[in-house]
């Protein structure tokens, strides 16, 4: 059977029981279920760091100069901040029609959020003053530009000794692939261990009030994929729909369940080079960028609760709000890492820069493991696709070759 329908099957097991034994077994789940997700979560996350940082090298030592790695790189990055500013204005445009919150009272106290990072400190912290520790604490970011210096260096060195590193690390990526490939079968055992005592935990008599707004961010994100996402796998890629989704359907599968774009990176790599053909030397660089900066999900995400906590609070937005969120959006998307609960620091952000009641993250944050579940899922299939459409405009792309 395909891992993909496998995880699937996890999928689907993991509700129904989940909303069979409710929170009366909440205990028992969360002593003995949800570890083995724990363990397969990290397995994941041993992989980020060795698979990014070898292959990284490898592609920017395959790219041949500085030049095409800037072109590259322009590209990467147009495309990820216009798809983001996208996204939050279908979030506008799916709330504005299902109007969630409306109706809604406000309980509950705000969450404590971190302080999102200023522009200018992103690109601060981007500069590892110690690459080992950046590695240590998964900085994912940082480790990017160690390897793309080190990639550099190892082009402008060239000869017998350029060739040795190139062939070391190639052979390191391949090891981290295989090894991916072996945690990847053990997939639906830790799916199903994850998404059990979330299903567990809330249950229907919590989603059930706040559905209006898990119902916009599904749709929303189903539009943004379709739309967006699919349109430029097609154009640009010269592939099916049907094709790109079936290709990114493992990625998105973990995605939806880890919710980490980072922990997802060294699956989305692997599927991108395999199933989509999109060469090394593009996936290793544009999609550990993506999980970095691409946050389309979380971005319409944001539209969505910004319009829902609007209405909870009996708040029209203007014009100028609604500018000043898809701008806030679009450059916090920049700062926010690829881990579980990212959104809430670029919600609180947005919130205060539209100037909205910070006390609305109480209610999102009630609903924010689904809504971080779907936003991750957008995010991962978004790097896909932009991974993709780079791959094609670099004649790195399988269609392009033929």
């Amino acid at each position: 059977m395909n891992l993909s329908v496998r995880i699937f099957i996890a999928l689907i097991l993991a509700v129904v029981v989940g909303l069979a034994v409710g929170e009366e077994y909440i205990g028992f789940i969360n002593w003995w279920i949800a570890p083995i997700g724990t363990i397969f979560i990290n397995l994941i996350k041993m992989m980020i760091v060795p698979v990014v940082f070898s292959s990284l090298i490898v592609g920017v030592t395959s790219l041949g100069d500085t030049k095409t790695l800037g072109r590259i790189s322009a590209k990467a990055v147009g495309i990820y901040l216009s798809t983001t500013a996208i996204a939050i204005v279908i979030g506008f445009a799916v709330a504005g029609v299902i109007h969630p919150g409306v109706g809604l009272a406000l309980s509950g106290t705000a969450p404590e959020v971190k302080e999102a990072p200023s522009i200018m400190q992103v690109f601060v912290n981007m500069i590892p003053t110690n690459p080992v520790a950046s590695m240590a604490k998964g900085d994912i970011l940082p480790v990017i530009i160690f390897a793309l210096f080190i990639g550099v260096s190892i082009t402008q060195v060239g000869g017998e000794r350029g060739t040795k590193l190139i062939g070391f690390f190639d052979a390191c990526a391949e090891v981290c692939y295989k090894a991916i490939g072996t945690i990847m079968s053990f997939a639906p055992y830790g799916v199903f261990a994850l998404l059990l005592p979330v299903v567990a935990k809330n249950g229907p008599k919590v989603l059930l009030p706040l559905l209006s707004v898990i119902v916009c961010a599904f749709i929303g994100s189903v539009i943004h994929a379709v739309l967006v996402y699919s349109t430029m796998a097609s154009v640009f890629g010269k592939m099916t729909p049907v094709k790109f989704f079936r290709g990114m359907s493992e990625a998105m599968m973990l995605a939806f369940t880890t919710c980490s774009s980072s922990g997802t990176l060294p699956v989305n790599m692997k599927n991108c080079e395999e199933k989509l053909g999109v060469s090394r030397k593009i996936s290793s660089f544009v999609l550990p960028l993506g999980a970095t900066i691409n946050m389309d999900g979380t971005a319409l995400y944001m539209g969505v609760c910004s319009l829902f906590i609007a209405n909870v609070f009996g708040i029209d937005l203007t014009f100028q709000q609604m500018a000043m969120i898809v701008l806030t959006g679009t450059l916090a998307s920049i700062g926010t890492a690829g881990v579980p609960g990212a959104g809430l620091i670029m919600l609180a952000m947005v919130l205060q820069a539209a100037q909205l009641p910070f006390e609305g993250l109480a209610l999102v944050a009630g609903i924010d493991r689904i809504l971080d579940m779907i936003r991750t899922c957008l995010n991962v299939t978004g790097d896909g696709a932009v991974a993709v459409v780079v791959a094609a405009s670099e004649g790195e792309h399988s269609s392009s070759k033929n």
